[in-house]
């Protein structure tokens, strides 16, 4: 009986070491910044630069102001109206442009790149580039439409115009190729580079595309602990930052596997903040709770707000994968991954449409598109579990084992809900 009873306490003592070592965040850290407030969708500045907007009216600075502020507010609500109307404004702004058209054409191109029209913000990048004004400027707006649209080698070469090591513009654009080509050590290195001109220029705007970018990719390397105190960072610096409270959110629900604190900081940022996909989350971990009746209902609040029409094209992947998952609709995800091939031909997307084949009983034809689009073009962990299913399914037991041993090592980054999948590949 005594050897029973110390085996039981050495487990225990070996259940807390572990919970232990786990343990990256404290609520104290982040709970004042769960208290949610409506989020500001107008200002005494807007309304200034707003009144200046007559329908004859040629004010240019006006335009640009409020189309800033538009986007700004879509930032902090998720709400794609917001999105739309600074659409509006810099449309008319590029239509009625003389001088500083070029900055308004990069300027419409970015906000349809928002919004997934890659095809249109190419148009008007080109437009940008014809005129020749603000020539590094165009040419970071068009590395980053050659990788959205999954032109590689033409993304390098702008990049390679680029080339200043001294510029925040470049570091983060080399950064993400360095994470495009799989090498994330290199990537962490230049995207700490950048963060630290953010710091030197004091420029709140850099300062959080650095801290949210760099703590996602220390997410990525297994560096959780840094990973978190940078979204900590960017709460600092604005309280109400969607972004970073869902990062520190995946760390508690995938690092530290407690769902129901993850779901609370959640709901506190749902209560506001209406982007789609935070309710896709809180789905999954639902499902992971083993609460069904919550995961179906925040899948619901999913597509009701996607029905939205104005949305277009920008939840396609996310609609694909729970057509695929969870809803079983292969033709209907066979029919959005074809649309989203056209739109946006990546690995990604191809990964869709060879997974669709695969569901279909299309064994070969999956195969094929891997083969073609995939293989060897990316290192994106979600992609690389489609294609190790696909591998399996096709009997290509090698590469399936060299995949596995990737996967396991990205179980952070795919969730807690993968494990098992990767475990039985």
């Amino acid at each position: 009986m005594r050897y029973i009873t110390t085996f039981i306490w050495v487990l225990f003592l070996s259940s807390c070491q572990t919970d232990g070592d786990n343990q990256i965040t404290d609520k104290k850290d982040y709970d004042a910044y769960l208290v949610s407030n409506p989020p500001k969708t107008s200002s005494k500045y807007f309304d200034l630069w707003n009144s200046k907007i007559k329908p004859d009216s040629s004010q240019l600075m006006s335009f640009g102001i409020v189309g800033g502020e538009y986007n700004r507010y879509f930032q902090n609500t998720g709400d794609i109206k917001y999105l739309k109307k600074a659409e509006k404004v810099l449309k008319k702004a590029a239509d009625i442009a003389n001088v500083s058209r070029a900055g308004m054409y990069r300027d419409l191109a970015r906000n349809y790149i928002s919004q997934h029209r890659f095809r249109e913000a190419k148009q008007w990048a080109d437009s940008a580039n014809a005129i020749g004004s603000g020539l590094n400027q165009t040419q970071g707006l068009m590395f980053d439409l050659q990788m959205e649209l999954g032109n590689y080698d033409t993304a390098e070469k702008y990049l390679d115009s680029l080339k200043n090591m001294e510029d925040f513009g470049y570091l983060i654009r080399l950064a993400k190729w360095n994470d495009h080509s799989g090498d994330l050590d290199t990537t962490i290195r230049f995207m700490e580079k950048a963060k630290e001109q953010a710091e030197n220029s004091k420029n709140t705007g850099l300062l959080l595309w650095s801290y949210t970018n760099l703590a996602d990719y220390y997410g990525h390397a297994g560096r959780i602990k840094d990973s978190y105190n940078h979204y900590l960072k960017t709460l600092r610096l604005d309280p109400e930052n969607a972004y970073a409270k869902k990062g520190i959110a995946w760390i508690v629900f995938s690092h530290e596997k407690k769902p129901g604190e993850a779901m609370r900081i959640l709901d506190s940022v749902t209560k506001y903040y209406k982007s789609p996909d935070y309710f896709l989350l809180k789905s999954e971990i639902a499902e992971y709770m083993g609460d069904d009746m919550k995961s179906v209902a925040n899948i619901d609040n999913y597509f009701k707000l996607v029905q939205n029409s104005a949305y277009g094209d920008m939840y396609n992947a996310y609609n694909i994968s729970l057509y695929l998952n969870q809803t079983e609709q292969y033709d209907k995800a066979f029919e959005l991954a074809q649309k989203e091939v056209a739109n946006r031909p990546t690995p990604e997307s191809y990964s869709f449409l060879a997974y669709s084949h695969l569901k279909m009983g299309n064994k070969q034809k999956a195969r094929d598109i891997v083969e073609e689009y995939i293989e060897g073009n990316t290192f994106e962990p979600a992609v690389l579990l489609r294609t190790a299913e696909i591998y399996k399914a096709t009997g290509s037991t090698d590469r399936v084992k060299q995949l596995k041993e990737e996967l396991l090592g990205a179980i952070y980054e795919l969730g807690p809900a993968t494990e098992k999948v990767i475990s039985q590949l």
